[in-house]
């Protein structure tokens, strides 16, 4: 499917205006992209509001003023009913209008809406992120894109606006799995930083000259680069809920089992990170494993001296 974006003239549908989508939305509309959204908290879609964007009541309202439609929502049940749900984005999309799902979610899932949308004369591209907040804010995300390659080659201008490594992974449901590798690789990785930054603590050092040693070199990574410091400053509000961390975890190692892989050191992050949702952290970044893991040790790290 062949769709011309045109600053001015392609419209833009928007679905959640979240800590990630609400800063994606807003680079479309700088970019001159005339833009519908709904968020099922209207509030948290207010500045985009104020900067000219139209409040829609539904998914399915959004779509019919849409050209092109994005969702970034929370859960593969949010998904669903965003998209497939009786007041949904496809109940209301025009043939040759085309659907951008840009939460990580299910691949199976990415390829049931591609087939159902294929039905009725629209594309559906599964497009997950990854970058957490600051990306967002900055345009800066890595977008890991499936579907048809022709919609996504088209979509050019808008992977533009709101990332800087944009990679054209394969057919429907790629893009997901793309994903989930990258989970994979935050999920043991954190872990390193958060036993890192412990020890270190505990041996007397002094962490901010620490990480001018360790951040440039061998063990140099995004997570500990970005909130390696925020861990240290005790900032531990979200880039990335745990618990949609958690979800995306689950995910894996569903697809994991599913094709017969054994992935133990994704399994003890998952569990790791069920203890930091249990001690009431599920609604912060996903660098608060560092208290879960403080804890093990008896250390109090947002009151240690």
């Amino acid at each position: 499917m062949t769709i011309e974006i045109l600053p001015g003239r392609t419209r833009i549908g928007w679905i959640g205006t979240g800590v990630m989508g609400a800063s994606m939305c807003g680079h479309l509309m700088e970019a001159g992209y005339a833009t519908t959204v709904y968020s099922r908290t209207m509030s948290k879609a207010e500045q985009l509001i104020q900067n000219g964007a139209i409040w829609a009541d539904s998914p399915k309202a959004v779509a019919e003023s849409s050209d092109v439609i994005f969702s970034i929502v929370g859960f593969p049940s949010d998904v669903r009913s965003v998209i497939l749900g009786e007041e949904g984005v496809l109940a209301g999309a025009s043939a040759g209008s085309v659907i951008v799902d840009m939460t990580t979610s299910q691949p199976s899932l990415a390829e049931e809406i591609f087939e159902r949308a294929a039905g009725c004369g629209v594309s559906s591209i599964d497009a997950p992120v990854s970058g957490g907040d600051v990306g967002a804010r900055n345009a800066a995300l890595s977008i890991m894109i499936g579907g048809d390659q022709e919609t996504v080659e088209a979509l050019q201008p808008l992977w533009s606006a709101m990332g800087k490594t944009i990679v054209y992974q394969g057919k429907a449901g790629c893009g997901q799995h793309t994903k989930m590798v990258n989970q994979t690789l935050i999920a043991t990785g954190m872990i390193g930083v958060c036993e890192a930054l412990l020890y270190g603590y505990k041996a007397g050092l002094d962490l901010e000259t620490v990480m001018q040693s360790v951040s440039s070199g061998a063990a140099g990574s995004w997570s500990l680069s970005n909130l390696g410091p925020r861990i240290i400053d005790n900032n531990f509000d979200p880039g990335f809920f745990v618990e949609h961390f958690i979800k995306d975890m689950g995910i894996v190692l569903e697809e994991a089992r599913r094709m017969g892989l054994s992935l133990p050191g994704l399994a003890l992050g998952h569990q790791l990170y069920l203890a930091v949702q249990a001690q009431g952290q599920g609604r912060g970044g996903t660098h608060a494993l560092q208290l879960a893991l403080s804890s093990l040790s008896g250390i109090d790290w947002q009151n240690r001296g």
